[in-house]
């Protein structure tokens, strides 16, 4: 699978069926990919949820990453994790990386960072995520990473860029022609009236977009 397109991520949200039918929506819409992200629930919570979002997302045929915990990621049998600077076992992406096996996605926040990217790269991530690219509701007082530096990782690294921070339909345009292969989308996408049409709009950008090297596939 080339990972590409809308990567639709998930609000803290302590009620299962309604973040469920939040993210079906998305799935609906085609969107491929999905990081279950919950910073405050309990862990049985989280794992219950993480669960039900594996279910839905491999009824749709979309790909499940696991923010933050790589252990989760495994006991489920979610497609992969998404780690930031603290959250690798051990303080090692190397450890993440043999711990999620060959056959997992990887997933590596790099904020404004392209010497994090160079790491991540060396340990085997399988995409890099650069960010806050706009200012971010989610998070507003992430660093901002600006939009030329997606396309110098992609050429630096050969692996698929995810961008992150603030991004809309409205400014999705400019961030996939700087390079971006992925779009993370929190706020844009689920606080939507319409959350399916959201999702086939940001899916028809990237159908629209030039056709170009997409680097490394994950399985």
């Amino acid at each position: 699978m080339t990972l590409k397109g809308l990567f639709a991520v998930t609000a803290d949200d302590q009620l299962l069926p309604r973040l469920s039918a939040l993210v079906k929506a998305a799935l609906d819409g085609g969107a491929p990919l999905v990081q279950y992200r919950n910073k405050t629930a309990s862990s049985p919570l989280r794992r219950a949820q993480a669960a039900e979002m594996l279910r839905i997302c491999r009824a749709s045929g979309a790909k499940l990453i696991v923010n933050d915990d790589v252990w989760l990621a495994v006991e489920i049998g979610a497609d992969g994790a998404h780690i930031g600077r603290d959250d690798a076992p051990g303080g090692s992406l190397a450890a993440a990386r043999e711990a999620l096996g060959p056959k997992r996605i990887l997933g590596v926040s790099c904020y404004n960072e392209l010497a994090c990217g160079e790491e991540a790269a060396a340990a085997g991530a399988d995409y890099l995520a650069f960010g806050s690219v706009f200012p971010s509701r989610t998070k507003p007082g992430a660093v901002r990473a600006p939009l030329e530096l997606l396309g110098e990782a992609r050429r630096r690294f050969g692996l698929p860029i995810a961008a992150i921070g603030g991004i809309t339909l409205d400014n999705a345009p400019q961030v996939i022609a700087a390079g971006a292969d992925m779009l993370a989308v929190v706020s844009d996408l689920f606080d939507a009236m319409d959350i399916k049409a959201r999702a086939q709009a940001y899916q028809v950008l990237f159908d629209q977009a030039p056709r170009r090297d997409h680097g490394k596939r994950a399985s």
